[in-house]
């Protein structure tokens, strides 16, 4: 391949291995979330539920996961089919749709407890190196968000 073409060779671009990694990832959390039939976003849902001390609106929850309410949406509602989660008006502001946690969806956080351990095994990268590789990333996503118009 002449030089010139250089910026078009796969192998040296730092988008495909990102690309890559996280359909690798993706299909990694499937099977270790596969007995509790959850998808991954559900499962990054449940995540940001578990950690919240009170219920999120739909807002709060699309801003954490970075998804728009039109991604969100029938994600919550599939939780809410499954008895994981249930969504109601604000009091305050009716305007609002708040997510909070049933006990089912509270029971499933213990149940889940060894995902994170699991797939950390899967990748094969000391404390350190997952350290590192989250900083990174980190640095990816701020960096992308800062440029944004």
């Amino acid at each position: 391949m002449p030089h010139r073409y250089r910026q078009f060779d796969l192998d040296l671009q730092l988008c495909f291995p990102l690309y890559a990694a996280t359909r690798a990832v993706t299909r990694r959390y499937s099977e270790l979330l596969a007995d509790a039939h959850l998808t991954y976003p559900q499962y990054l849902s449940l995540l940001v539920l578990w950690r919240a001390e009170k219920p999120l609106s739909v807002g709060e929850l699309g801003e954490r996961l970075r998804l728009d309410s039109g991604t969100l949406t029938p994600l919550l509602k599939r939780l809410e089919s499954t008895g994981l989660v249930v969504r109601s008006r604000d009091d305050a502001d009716e305007r609002r749709v708040l997510v909070a946690l049933t006990d089912e969806g509270w029971g499933l956080r213990k149940r889940l407890a060894h995902v994170p351990q699991e797939l950390l095994a899967s990748l094969d990268l000391s404390d350190r190196e997952a350290q590192q590789l989250r900083r990174l990333l980190g640095k990816v996503l701020a960096s992308l968000d800062a440029s944004r118009p």
